[in-house]
C-alpha cells in the first residue's frame, strides 16, 4: 500500500523484456483510509476509494507509457491487480476483494484493461492466491535444478519449481513479509520502511515473543493457503507484545519481526529442498533479513536479477503476463498452488469507449 508499481513489458519473446517502470506514491491520507477499510470500512467509503484508485492506477499506467515514449495505441492491454482490501478464501462463503475500478482505467487511458484476476479462482474452489507462481513456472523453471522463488512483499509467498518436469508446481503464502516490520517502524519512528533492515540489525531476538508469534495456527496449515494484512497486522502484533511478562525494547521487537519473516519462509522451504532460492519484492533489499535467510537455509540465495528479472518489478511484470494469458484465453492459475478444481482463465476484460 505504499505505492503503485507500473511497468511496460514486451511479452512477445520467451523472456519478458522490461521497457520502462515507475512508482506512483499513495498519499499518507489515502494509505490511512485504505488501512481502515481493510478492517472495518463501510460501503460508501469503499466505493469512493474504488473510484480514486481507478484514477490513480490510470495515471500510473500513463506515466510508464510516457517514460517509454511509446504511443498508447501500441499497448495491447493493461493488467491491473487492484488493491486488495479483504481476502477471506476460508470463509463459509469464500471471497476476495480488490478495488481500483477498471472501467475508469480503461476510460481514462483508452486502453483495454484486464482486472479482477482472483475471483474466478475462488469461484473454482481455490484460494485466489498466489497467482504469480504461474508466471514463475513459465519463466524460471529449469530441468537442471530445484528452484524456489520467494516474493517478499507485505506478505511473503513462495513458488516451488521442481527440476523434475513431472512434479507439480507448489506455491503459497508463508505469512508476514514486510508488513509487520513496516507497521512497527511506522508506529515507533514514523518511517514507512526499515531501509536495508538497519533498525532490525541493532536489536536482539526476543525468544519469547518469537515463540508466541510462531505459535499462530497459520504457520502450521498445509498448503494451499493464503493470507493478507487483514490477518497479519498491527492488532495481531500488539496482541503478542501485550502478552509478554516484561516489555521488550523497541529495536528488539523489530529484530524479532525480521526473524519471524526469515524463519517462516525458511521452514516453508526446507521440506522441498531447493538448490537455489531467488528473492524478489521489496524485502530483497533488507540486508538483515537476507543474512537471517542465509543462516536458516542451506542453499544458494540470490536476487531474481541473477536470472534477468528485476526483483522490484517482478509482480508488476507478472500481472502484465496474466493479462496476456487472459487475452489469449489461457489459464492463469495453477490448481496445485491455489487449490482450485481446475485451470481457469482469469480476469475480466474492460474495453475503452
Amino acid at each position: 500500500m505504499d505505492a503503485i508499481d507500473a511497468v511496460l513489458v514486451d511479452l512477445s519473446a520467451a523472456a519478458p523484456v522490461l521497457i520502462s517502470y515507475a512508482n506512483t506514491d499513495l498519499s499518507s491520507q489515502l494509505r490511512k483510509r485504505l488501512f481502515t477499510l481493510c478492517t472495518h470500512g463501510e460501503v460508501g467509503e469503499m466505493a469512493e476509494l474504488d473510484v480514486e484508485l481507478g484514477s490513480l492506477f490510470a495515471s500510473a499506467a500513463q506515466k510508464v507509457i510516457n517514460l517509454a515514449k511509446i504511443d498508447s495505441d501500441n499497448i495491447c492491454a493493461i493488467g491491473s491487480h487492484g488493491q486488495t482490501i479483504r481476502h477471506h478464501p476460508e470463509n463459509k462463503a469464500p471471497y476476495t476483494l480488490q478495488i481500483a475500478d477498471p472501467n475508469i482505467i480503461a476510460e481514462i487511458t483508452g486502453i483495454t484493461t484486464i482486472a479482477d484476476f482472483r475471483r474466478h479462482d475462488v469461484a473454482a474452489g481455490g484460494q485466489g492466491a498466489p497467482l504469480v507462481p504461474a508466471f514463475h513456472n513459465a519463466i524460471f523453471r529449469s530441468s537442471k535444478e530445484n528452484r524456489a522463488i520467494v516474493n517478499i512483499g507485505g506478505i511473503a509467498n513462495v513458488t516451488i519449481l521442481p527440476g523434475d518436469a513431472y512434479q507439480p508446481v507448489i506455491g503459497f503464502d508463508t505469512g508476514p513479509g514486510n508488513v509487520l516490520m513496516d507497521s512497527w517502524i511506522h508506529q515507533e519512528k514514523g518511517d514507512l520502511i526499515d531501509r536495508d533492515g538497519l533498525w532490525a540489525s541493532t536489536g536482539h531476538i526476543d525468544q519469547k515473543l518469537l515463540t508466541s508469534m510462531l505459535s499462530d495456527p497459520y504457520f502450521r496449515h498445509s498448503p494451499p493457503k493464503s493470507t493478507g494484512r487483514e490477518y497479519f497486522n498491527a492488532q495481531w502484533l500488539n496482541k503478542h507484545i501485550q502478552a509478554l511478562t516484561q516489555p521488550a525494547p523497541e529495536e528488539n521487537i523489530q529484530t524479532t519481526l525480521c526473524e519471524l519473516t526469515a524463519i517462516s519462509i525458511a521452514e516453508a522451504l526446507i521440506p522441498y529442498m531447493p538448490d537455489r532460492v531467488l528473492l524478489c519484492g521489496g524485502g530483497t533489499h533488507n540486508k538483515t533479513l537476507h543474512t537471517r535467510l542465509c543462516h536458516h537455509l542451506p542453499c544458494t540465495i540470490q536476487s531474481s536479477e541473477a536470472l534477468g528479472v528485476d526483483p522490484d518489478w517482478m509482480e508488476a511484470i507478472a500481472f502484465a503476463w496474466l493479462a496476456k494469458q487472459r487475452l489469449e484465453e489461457k489459464s492463469g492459475n495453477i490448481p496445485t498452488v491455489t487449490g482450485a478444481r481446475h485451470p481457469a482463465v482469469l480476469g475480466g476484460i474492460y474495453s475503452p469507449s
